[in-house]
């Protein structure tokens, strides 16, 4: 049941390979801070005379101080570790099947702060043994998944206008959203919603891409419950040590310019919801991830069942899925990416 985006380039040989890959790609795919341009701080050393250069093209780099340089595939050897010909091969798998862009234009760095101000949230806490089993009762969902999402800090839990709620945010503290313990809608919305995105908050960040660098693929998803959904999947499937969850909290935001590049060169699958703005949502996501070097595909949940015969939308959804699709459909059994 996935859907796997073409894209313009099959690279097969080295030669074809740098035309698609540089340098100002593989620095972001690393998490190397800073950019690189013409003067710039060594992403290998200790560097306080900003003595390393690249080239603007992105082609080559050559260190002042150390005397070593070369091109992008000498800059991927340098950074990985691996010998010459793991390294060529390396740069060919990561330059193959996706869109690479044009090296960005150098421009001076932001703090994440200066963006927006950073909204003040209430003190969340995390949660006992009652919420989870109460938590895992509403959504359909493991205690250990819970747990997981707990364990990462992604999932706590406060009082909000008088109601016990559950939030979804990460170590940015930048976006939360939270949804009653009830399952009832907030009654102090303009217009009464199931969820509530806390005042301040930057609506277009990616919940949990701050935990997203030791991981290799990642579960992107639309909404809190769709992020502890990936949670529970990622248990059921053993994925712990390599897969972690992100959501963006509505199908109609983009992906912020600032979490970008820490997902740049993952394996990133896309669960957004069956209707026409998750559709929307998961080719512009797609597009946006592919741009940095990511590697994307999308699941499906086209025809599907749930066990009383209504349609699987979401990921959420997807626990509940009718015996009979989940035995036809073998790609069932390895949800993740």
């Amino acid at each position: 049941m996935t859907t796997y985006y073409s894209c313009p380039s099959r690279q097969s040989t080295l030669a074809n390979a740098k035309v698609h890959l540089n340098i100002h790609t593989l620095w972001r795919h690393f998490g190397f801070p800073g950019e690189p341009r013409k003067c710039c701080h060594s992403p290998f050393r200790q560097d306080r005379r900003a003595s390393f250069s690249v080239t603007p093209d992105g082609k080559l780099w050559h260190d002042f101080a150390t005397g070593e340089g070369g091109d992008a595939v000498d800059f991927l050897q340098r950074a990985s570790g691996l010998s010459q010909k793991e390294a060529c091969r390396k740069f060919i798998e990561l330059a193959g099947g996706h869109f690479i862009p044009p090296p960005r234009v150098a421009r001076p760095q932001r703090k994440l702060a200066d963006a927006k101000p950073k909204p003040v949230f209430s003190k969340f806490t995390k949660g006992t043994l009652a919420d989870f089993k109460q938590l895992a009762n509403i959504r359909n969902l493991s205690r250990e998944g819970l747990e997981l999402a707990s364990g990462r800090g992604l999932l706590w839990f406060v009082t909000l206008k008088n109601c016990p709620a559950w939030i979804v945010t990460d170590a940015a503290r930048v976006n939360a959203q939270a949804r009653r313990m009830d399952g009832k809608v907030w009654v102090h919305l303009p217009k009464p919603a199931k969820a509530y995105t806390l005042p301040g908050s930057w609506a277009s960040w990616p919940i949990g891409v701050m935990e997203v660098r030791p991981f290799r693929a990642i579960a992107l998803c639309e909404g809190g419950p769709d992020l502890l959904a990936a949670c529970h999947f990622i248990v059921c499937e053993s994925r712990e040590a390599d897969c972690t969850p992100v959501a963006m909290m509505g199908a109609r935001q983009r992906i912020h310019s600032d979490a970008l590049p820490l997902l740049a060169g993952k394996r990133i699958r896309i669960f957004t919801h069956a209707d026409a703005d998750g559709t929307e949502a998961a080719e512009y996501w797609a597009e946006q991830l592919m741009r940095i070097g990511a590697v994307v595909d999308a699941f499906d949940f086209a025809g599907l069942r749930k066990v009383d015969g209504s349609p699987v939308n979401d990921l959420n959804d997807l626990t509940q899925i009718a015996p009979d699709d989940f035995e036809n459909d073998r790609e069932l059994w390895e949800v993740l990416p």
